[in-house]
């Protein structure tokens, strides 16, 4: 009956059981399967860059920096994985197996859990900077931060498989045919999702955020109103403003963040299925696009990320002592 209609299926050898090729036009699918291949390198690309770039000088290995690499992975993970399975389930047939795409839901649903939690982590580190910064150094070291850095990622291990746990013990268990990838939500998981993962960080962040935002206005007034003249006090002064920029730029990538992470959120709340729903693809992929656009804040915001970037492409990297370099330092 199928193929009378003009009809064409994924496995035509079980013509009960197949499902139907997907009917983009062959020019469109061309066209935008180039532009998201094409964006998916330059998220992996960009971010690893910033992976190599905090790692390899150590004048980078502060708290702050620690977190940002922790996010770089998990961007460089969607674009390197996320966003390449998401461009082939969306143009073609799933035929990787129930397994792959069991496995699919869980990495998408681990990358996305840890990359929040270092949104979170990001947020926590700004606030005590700006509200707190005679206590900063004692508080935020790099070990803490590492440690918090470690439980953000078990924590997103332990929760995807709690998330992901009817497809890993039964995969495929939600396919209505042969060559689909589907994830389904219970109703219990999408309860503790929204409140977890949804309402409790976009809150904690926002909180957060508008009293960094009340106390850098502040500050930003109070060395505009006198003259200093002690050296010490403009030496403080120069410090405030470091971290004021710094807030500031944490600030605009929290807010890239919410926009592209919320629109996926509520897609989910209201779509069981958001893993093969067509009309999903579109708030996926602007929430992965969310991973090319941090390294970019990075290069428009931060000297010493255009810098290490110099030094990485023309191989001087690899020179003796090259993890000492003064990245401050213009190249």
């Amino acid at each position: 009956m199928e193929i009378q209609n003009g009809v064409e299926l994924c496995f035509p050898q079980f013509l009960n059981s197949s499902c139907r090729k997907p009917t983009l036009n062959w020019s469109k699918r061309v066209l935008l399967n180039t532009v998201l291949s094409f964006i998916s390198l330059m998220t992996a690309v960009l971010n690893l860059l910033v992976i190599i770039s905090v790692s390899h000088f150590r004048q980078l290995h502060t708290p702050s920096n620690i977190i940002l690499l922790s996010l770089a992975v998990s961007d460089f993970l969607v674009g390197l994985l996320l966003m390449p399975v998401e461009i082939y389930r969306n143009s073609t047939c799933w035929v990787l197996g129930d397994s792959m795409c069991s496995l699919y839901s869980y990495l998408n649903c681990n990358i996305v859990t840890a990359s929040i939690g270092n949104i979170v982590l990001i947020s926590v580190d700004r606030y005590v900077a700006i509200c707190d910064p005679l206590r900063y150094p004692t508080r935020i070291t790099a070990v803490r931060t590492k440690l918090s850095v470690c439980l953000c990622w078990l924590y997103a291990v332990f929760y995807s498989s709690f998330y992901t746990k009817d497809v890993l013990i039964e995969p495929g268990r939600y396919n209505s045919c042969d060559g689909e990838c589907v994830f389904v939500v219970s109703e219990i998981a999408g309860i503790v999702d929204l409140v977890l993962f949804f309402i409790v960080p976009v809150t904690v962040i926002i909180v957060l955020y508008m009293r960094v935002f009340v106390v850098a206005v502040s500050q930003a007034r109070a060395m505009r109103s006198h003259v200093t003249a002690v050296t010490l006090q403009r030496s403080l002064n120069q410090t405030n403003r470091s971290e004021l920029k710094a807030a500031r730029t944490l600030g605009v990538l929290v807010v890239v963040f919410l926009a592209s992470y919320c629109p996926f959120y509520c897609y989910s709340l209201v779509n069981e299925n958001v893993v093969n729903d067509p009309s999903a693809s579109f708030v996926v992929m602007i929430f992965y696009f969310n991973s090319c656009l941090n390294p970019l804040i990075y290069s428009l915001f931060y000297p010493w990320f255009r810098n290490a970037v110099k030094l990485i492409i023309t191989l001087r990297i690899f020179k003796c002592e090259s993890s000492e370099t003064n990245i401050h330092q213009s190249q």
